[in-house]
């Protein structure tokens, strides 16, 4: 038996980073780019390493850009993790696993790299569908996200939110409710697919040049969040009402107005976040085309709006001689 899966990059499109702290979001899904896993059955457990988990190099230089663009892992551990939790998953809820049935696993992927665009949560969502088609498993899809979030927050240790695992679970568009009194009682947020027909013109932007992992990124904020710092809870409770705001407008048909939402996400996170000058330089560029844009998740990629392709051509000269690339997403 062989079976494939796949996860898409996204992009969050207002609200983030208060996913992950009860807040609320919008993302779109962006199939430009993708996760694929590759499973078949084997007679031992084998996990094939990707390209991005090399370990040879044609110099010290070439070792170096690599790890500046890639860090320090690849994709294996974020496999073993998957493949860990969902063992622990059917342990807890009584559902056999066959001992004797093993798997050869592969994954290749083209989502860039620690940009902000969820190519982990991807990695771990197509592993995970893999496994459940395999062993013949099903997770009940509101409860899914919560168990792709915890293959990194409790195996690996890495502070993430559920809205990249939310979107990449039900595709398209969709606002995120994270209450929290709902959570404790069900489990999971409150999930509400948005009409993508109704979105305004996006484009998405990110630097070939810079990358930073979201685990560096979140830190510091959780640390304060969970002290009770005033200003970060007052930041998340704003980020909330932006996602709010925008998902009025955009139910209504009033799409084309969420550009100045955008803006307002940016510029709040800015107050409470060390951002680094080349992620500010994306943003402003965008604005100096008459765009709004915001962050699409931790750094090193941005999604916004823009009027008609006039504008877009704007886009194109504001970027053109950067280490930036730009497009328009396939959100669907």
């Amino acid at each position: 038996m062989a079976v494939e899966a796949a996860a898409y990059a996204r992009a969050g499109l207002i609200g983030n980073p208060s996913d992950g702290y009860y807040g609320k979001t919008i993302s779109v899904i962006i199939r430009d780019y993708c996760a694929k896993v590759s499973l078949y059955e084997n007679p031992d457990l084998n996990i094939v390493p990707s390209f991005q988990d090399r370990s040879q190099y044609q110099s010290v230089r070439d070792l170096v850009e690599d790890v500046q663009n890639n860090g320090y892992y690849g994709g294996i551990r974020l496999m073993k993790a998957t493949i860990k939790k969902f063992v622990a998953y059917c342990d807890e809820n009584g559902i056999p696993i066959p001992e004797d049935r093993n798997f050869s696993i592969r994954y290749r992927s083209n989502i860039p790299r620690r940009v902000g665009m969820a190519g982990s949560s991807a990695l771990v969502t197509a592993t995970l569908r893999c496994l459940l088609e395999f062993y013949e498993v099903s997770i009940p899809r509101n409860l899914l996200p919560g168990v792709i979030l915890s293959v990194e927050n409790e195996e690996l240790g890495i502070s993430a939110g559920l809205q990249d695992r939310v979107i990449q679970v039900f595709e398209g568009c969709v606002f995120m409710d994270f209450d929290k009194a709902f959570m404790d009682s069900h489990g999971h947020g409150k999930y509400e697919p948005l009409p993508i027909e109704n979105l305004p013109p996006l484009f998405v932007a990110y630097r070939t040049d810079l990358a930073e992992g979201s685990e560096v990124f979140h830190n510091d904020i959780r640390a304060r969040w969970l002290k009770g710092d005033p200003e970060i809870i007052q930041a998340m409770q704003d980020f909330a009402g932006y996602a709010q705001e925008t998902r009025d407008l955009i139910a209504a048909g009033r799409g084309h107005e969420i550009g100045p939402l955008l803006d307002a996400n940016f510029n709040r996170r800015r107050t409470i976040y060390d951002i680094d000058p080349k992620n500010i330089d994306m943003v402003e560029r965008a604005r100096s085309a008459g765009a709004h844009a915001k962050f699409a998740g931790s750094g090193g990629a941005i999604i916004g709006t823009y009027e008609d392709e006039k504008m877009y051509a704007r886009l194109a000269e504001a970027f053109n001689g950067t280490s930036i690339q730009l497009f328009k997403p396939t959100v669907g």
